[in-house]
């Protein structure tokens, strides 16, 4: 309950903060990369793909995929391609909180806003569950997918659509 209370607050905070927030339009920009939106594609694309590691390495942890052996390794992957993914959206999310804002001009960046939002959220309520030793076994799967929907859904939303209205651009 608490853990939920939490993620939710921080889901709330973020979209309050990206609403209330004057968009300055620029936040970041790296050496080889022509534009902040393409740092911010790419960056995640690598987080999405890393998420997609994420879900390969759950179903085996849980059994759903059951030509890997799991060992330690299954775990440790899990963790650390978690802990990279959510690092590597760290400078996506300011950029999207500090040049952009909260958008609601179209559905499509309605959307982008709130899954970001609802992201973190998750992520924090995943996270401080994962603490926790009497969790139901059914919780961190189910909080995994919906950390996984938004993930997928925010990659739609941003990076797909880059893609296709700017190509394959650095």
């Amino acid at each position: 309950m608490v853990c939920g209370a939490v993620g939710s607050l921080v889901a709330v905070g973020l979209g309050v903060y990206g609403r209330v927030h004057e968009p300055t339009f620029f936040a970041i920009n790296l050496a080889g990369f022509s534009s902040g939106l393409a740092v911010k594609s790419w960056l995640a694309t690598v987080a999405f793909l890393l998420v997609l590691v994420q879900l390969g390495s759950a179903m085996v942890m849980y059994g759903r995929i059951r030509s890997i052996a799991p060992g330690p390794w299954v775990a440790a992957l899990h963790r650390w391609s978690g802990r990279v993914a959510v690092l590597v959206t760290v400078p996506v999310a300011v950029h999207c909180l500090y040049a952009l804002g909260f958008q609601t001009g179209s559905m499509r960046t309605l959307l982008h806003s709130l899954f970001g939002c609802f992201f973190y959220g998750t992520f924090v309520t995943k996270m401080l569950l994962l603490q926790r030793s009497h969790v139901p076994r059914w919780s961190l799967p189910l909080l995994g997918g919906m950390v996984f929907t938004a993930m997928t859904a925010l990659w739609l939303t941003s990076s797909v659509w880059f893609f296709t209205t700017s190509g394959l651009t650095f």
